[in-house]
C-alpha cells in the first residue's frame, strides 16, 4: 500500500488541477466572505441586502455549499460587500 500526499484537499478529490485550482479559488473567496459576514455582525438578511443576493444564497454560502457558487459570483459578492479581491499567478510547480 502507498500513501500519496497533496498539498489540497482539492488536488486529492479533483479529477483535474485546473478543477484544483477553480475549487481553491472559489473556497478562498467563500471563507473570506463569511469572516466578513461574521466580522460585521450581519444576519443573512442583512448580508443578502448588502451583497445583493437572497437570503437563501447567503444560507447556501454560510453551509459552504462550494458547488452553487462560481468565481463570477463570489468576486462579485465580495465586492458588493466592500472587498477588494487581487489574484496572483504563478508559474505552476
Amino acid at each position: 500500500m502507498t500513501t500519496e500526499t497533496f498539498k489540497s484537499v482539492w488536488d486529492a478529490i479533483e479529477d483535474t488541477s485546473a478543477e484544483a485550482e477553480n475549487m481553491k479559488l472559489r473556497s478562498t473567496l467563500m471563507m473570506a466572505l463569511e469572516r466578513h459576514i461574521n466580522t460585521k455582525g450581519w444576519t443573512q438578511s442583512e448580508a443578502a441586502k448588502k451583497l445583493g443576493v437572497t437570503q437563501p444564497r447567503v444560507s447556501d454560502l454560510l453551509r459552504g455549499k462550494i458547488n452553487l457558487f462560481g468565481l463570477d459570483t463570489l468576486v462579485n459578492m465580495a465586492f458588493a460587500a466592500g472587498l477588494h479581491v487581487e489574484m496572483q499567478v504563478l508559474d505552476a510547480a
